[in-house]
């Protein structure tokens, strides 16, 4: 049986489950239809641990929160060591992290390394002059001959990755917005003062880090042009040889895990962006000496179908280092919502169900995104209420940012109870039918699903930090997989899990030596728990079990 955890100690992050909340889209405290601090600290009774409707998260993961001009909402930060007005003050956030943790929830900070916004004092010092100090804290070149760019470089968010700067008369790298210039990290003056960004929110009580675009951090700064890729557009018409995924990257890194280790119990969570299966798993270096966790998107881009979610466990899983431990990711803040993505030609509702199961039972720690746990969808805006650069410049022939990214549907009242103000972005029109209050009260809810699952995870050894194996002898539209762990008892634990990935009933019987068990869970809400027989397997379209295997006779 394949180790999950491929580590031989034990972190609080193993067992926990992480929840992304976008502060702009939380909960709005004062009306201005920007959701804030308040506004989460007043929510996070819904969190953990509050009377009522309460999900039983383990972690929290705020989205930049830092004074910005907003360009790439948050991601541009103008000031590492403040909160922008929008969301707050430090105070806000001080009592936002001593009321989390009363609760028994952590707090994770998203941490931009790459870039800064072009309004940082960093940054305006750094363009004023070639002779300023700080010149050589960001990416600067000259051009080529007949007024060529340094590189044919392709910026993340379109066009050039270089812009230039008439008063200084030299190009300045971005790899995403022009208004996001690259930071140069191969100068020791940046990364001394990034860390000193590190120990100021550590010294406030924060728990970790999310760390946005980790493997744009190193570049070749003989700024050689990127290869072509014929047949594709845009950003992806180039292999981003040069541009990113330098070995400086894992320096930084290492560097970095050093810094942090002085605090006790922090975690640090990369993003790195990867073409070939199990190649965010680089970053977590040798095991424990760069991340502890390292987000792999395969599955956020991926379809609904089992062959694919077969191979992740398959290949990317064991691809982590010994020491290493897997993350499980279906929505973020930059990707549509997963119950549309793998809704799309079936029953959405069924496979957002499904797939509920299996964020909270494969190997590794899940990341929740706000209002998953009710199916918030995407749907369509207007070109008027769109708010994300990136959203408008493709629109409408790419989905965007802004429909994920929509107020959290609280009730029925007007703007889903996020604000008594105009949101900041429309509240998609299903939040009457679709919203906690609603939703927690209804057993038969996606909502309760997922509490459920929250709390048998949290209860099962096998679930939170237990080995797994994939088991065969399935139909291909079938992806079955077992958990074991040992107890604190040393009984042995397993748990099966069965998804059927397709519109059909599907009925099967698996190998000889495959133990019988219990069933404990049906994402069907219309089917009943009883004794499972591997000899007389059936699921119903879309249906996902969890089942409590016995223990094989004479272990």
């Amino acid at each position: 049986m394949s180790d999950a955890s491929r580590s031989s100690r034990s972190f609080w992050w193993h067992s926990a489950v992480f929840y992304q909340i976008y502060p702009w889209s939380f909960q709005d405290s004062d009306g201005d239809g920007i959701g804030d601090l308040a506004g989460i600290r007043s929510r996070l009774d819904y969190l953990r641990g509050g009377p009522g409707a309460s999900l039983g998260i383990d972690a929290i993961w705020l989205s930049p929160i830092y004074p910005s001009p907003m360009k790439d909402f948050g991601y541009d930060v103008a000031d590492y060591c403040n909160v922008d007005p929008r969301f707050g003050r430090l105070a806000d956030f001080d009592e936002l992290v001593r009321e989390a943790h009363r609760r028994g929830i952590r707090v994770i900070m998203d941490l931009v390394l790459n870039h800064t916004s072009d309004r940082h004092p960093w940054f305006v010092e750094s363009r004023a002059s070639r002779q300023s100090a700080k010149r050589d804290w960001y990416c600067w070149a000259d051009g080529m001959s007949f007024g060529r760019r340094p590189s044919n470089w392709n910026a993340r968010f379109g066009g050039s990755s270089w812009t230039w700067d008439l008063g200084s008369r030299q190009y300045y790298l971005h790899s995403f917005l022009k208004e996001q210039p690259d930071l140069n990290w191969s100068n020791p003056a940046v990364r001394a003062a990034l860390w000193d960004v590190v120990r100021f929110w550590l010294d406030r009580g924060v728990d970790g880090f999310r760390l946005d675009a980790i493997n744009w951090l190193g570049k070749d700064v003989r700024w050689p042009d990127n290869p072509f890729r014929l047949g594709l557009r845009g950003y992806t018409r180039q292999h981003h040889r040069y541009d990113r995924d330098q070995p400086l990257a894992h320096d930084i890194m290492r560097e970095l895990r050093s810094v942090v280790s002085s605090y006790p119990d922090v975690v640090l969570i990369g993003e790195a962006a990867a073409d070939t299966p199990g190649g965010p798993a680089s970053f977590y270096g040798q095991g424990e000496d760069e991340l502890h966790l390292v987000f792999d998107f395969r599955l956020m881009k991926s379809p609904w179908r089992a062959d694919r979610f077969r191979r992740f466990l398959a290949d990317d899983v064991p691809a982590i280092p010994k020491g290493g431990w897997p993350t499980i990711v279906f929505s973020n803040h930059d990707q549509p919502r997963h119950i549309d993505r793998y809704g799309a030609g079936g029953d959405a509702e069924a496979r957002a169900r499904a797939a509920a199961l299996l964020l909270l039972t494969m190997p590794g720690t899940p990341f929740l995104y706000y209002g998953e746990e009710l199916g918030m969808r995407n749907g369509r805006l207007r070109y008027r209420d769109l708010r994300d650069p990136y959203t408008k410049r493709f629109w409408p022939f790419r989905p965007g940012r802004d429909p994920a990214r929509r107020p959290m549907q609280w009730d029925a009242s007007p703007h889903a109870g996020f604000s008594t103000g105009r949101p900041w972005l429309p509240v998609a029109p299903d939040y009457p039918g679709r919203n906690v209050l609603r939703n927690a009260g209804d057993p038969r809810s996606l909502w309760s699903l997922y509490r459920r699952l929250l709390e048998l995870r949290r209860a099962s050894p096998a679930l939170s930090r237990g080995h797994y194996r994939l088991v065969e002898g399935g139909p291909g539209d079938c992806l079955l997989y077992e958990r074991a762990a040992r107890t604190d008892g040393g009984a042995i634990e397993r748990m099966l899990i069965a998804v059927n990935f397709s519109e059909r009933g599907l009925s099967f019987a698996l190998p000889a030596g495959c133990a019988p068990g219990r069933v404990l869970l049906s994402t069907d809400p219309d089917a009943s728990a009883g004794k499972w027989d591997p000899r007389q397997v059936r699921l119903s379209p879309n249906e996902g079990l969890l089942v409590g295997l016995s223990e094989p006779r004479g272990s």
